[in-house]
């Protein structure tokens, strides 16, 4: 294990976990998991009340990375004010891909997720489950973007929420 991989992310950084989104590095600790002695980031998602403990030679493999820079926010931002792509196939395909999209942890895939399944009032009804993806996704984006800016989710909310009617005008 290379000591830089080891070193890229510290306590109290914050960091981005593909499958849960932001979260803060509360320290690093040594464990011993099945008679094996393992380093282990522990990062908490306070606001899911759960803590994650990732191995630290396993952290890059896993796709857990820094925060996005604010170049890469922006370029978020010039995704969500492009026009929605929605393609025709079945529902569970596009579903799929959305779900892996918001998985992947990539802010700009998740920005496209968001833009596609976007919808004004004067637009046709989202489904259920459209509906958890949209939200599950605009949460991601709106989490990354708070924490980048170093403020709180409200405003990136707001800021989010200011592109897409900005878009829909």
């Amino acid at each position: 294990m290379s000591k830089s991989k080891k070193n890229e992310f510290r306590p109290n950084d914050y960091v981005v976990y593909p499958a849960h989104g932001v979260g803060q590095i509360i320290s690093i600790e040594d464990q011993e998991i099945a008679g094996i002695a393992m380093e282990l980031f522990v990062i908490s998602f306070e606001k899911d009340k759960m803590t994650l403990r990732v191995p630290t030679n396993k952290a890059t493999e896993v796709g857990m990375r820094s925060l996005s820079s604010p170049d890469v926010i922006s370029q978020a931002m010039k995704t969500l004010k492009g026009k929605a792509k929605v393609k025709r196939a079945m529902w569970s395909r596009r579903a799929q891909e959305y779900e892996q999209k918001i998985n992947s942890g990539d802010l700009i895939a998740i920005a496209e997720v968001v833009r596609d399944l976007h919808r004004t009032d004067d637009q046709r009804e989202q489904s259920y489950s459209e509906r958890q993806l949209y939200e599950a996704a605009l949460e991601r984006l709106t989490r990354e973007v708070a924490a980048v800016a170093g403020g709180d989710e409200v405003s990136a909310a707001k800021q989010v929420d200011d592109v897409l009617m900005a878009r829909a005008a």
